[in-house]
């Protein structure tokens, strides 16, 4: 209880800046243009995402953007919207999974269709494991990915995340079909 009192009087900045991106905090106001980014990926993130198990409407992702502030507030979740120098939604991706004890965070993210491969997903990776260590004390962070997702996995590793392992048949996939997951890890 002590941890989560401390976290709450935490002063976290709202906003991150790499070399080619902003990384926003998720507020009220957000969903049209990060459902418009939803809609173009949504036949690459329903493949791995578990929450992508159907398309949002825009209703639903402004909602989503709404509960991810409260969540900011509680400091349960951490969650950016992660936009290009030129102003548009290149992706999203956060902090989840946070047990202030230790502290430890999971990063999740997600890189807009027209935008993959173009080092993003790294860049907003390194950037939160950072802001997660010099900002709210890391001593753990993790990455978790269904083991077939190779450019998830591509991403932990180029970020110097260490696979601790495959964890056989531990999650379903969207079809329902049981799948194995990889852990990757940061600690410092």
């Amino acid at each position: 209880m002590a941890e989560l009192l401390r976290a709450l009087l935490l002063e976290i900045p709202e906003l991150i800046e790499t070399e080619r991106m902003q990384l926003r905090a998720v507020r009220a106001g957000q969903g049209a243009e990060v459902h418009e980014a939803l809609v173009e990926s949504y036949p690459q993130l329903a493949t791995w995402m578990p929450w992508a198990k159907q398309l949002q409407s825009s209703e639903e992702t402004e909602a989503y953007a709404r509960e991810a502030q409260a969540k900011w507030l509680a400091r349960t979740t951490l969650d950016f919207t992660w936009y290009s120098k030129d102003g548009a939604v290149v992706g999203k991706g956060g902090l989840h999974t946070i047990d202030w004890a230790i502290p430890k965070f999971e990063i999740g993210y997600w890189v807009r269709t027209t935008r993959a491969r173009q080092g993003f997903a790294s860049e907003g990776t390194r950037a939160l494991a950072e802001f997660a260590r010099t900002h709210l004390g890391a001593r753990r962070i993790e990455i978790t990915s269904d083991a077939r997702n190779l450019p998830s996995r591509r991403v932990a590793e180029k970020c110097g995340f260490t696979l601790e392992g495959i964890r056989l048949q531990s999650r379903r996939d969207n079809a329902g079909d049981l799948a194995d997951s990889c852990m990757y890890a940061r600690v410092f």
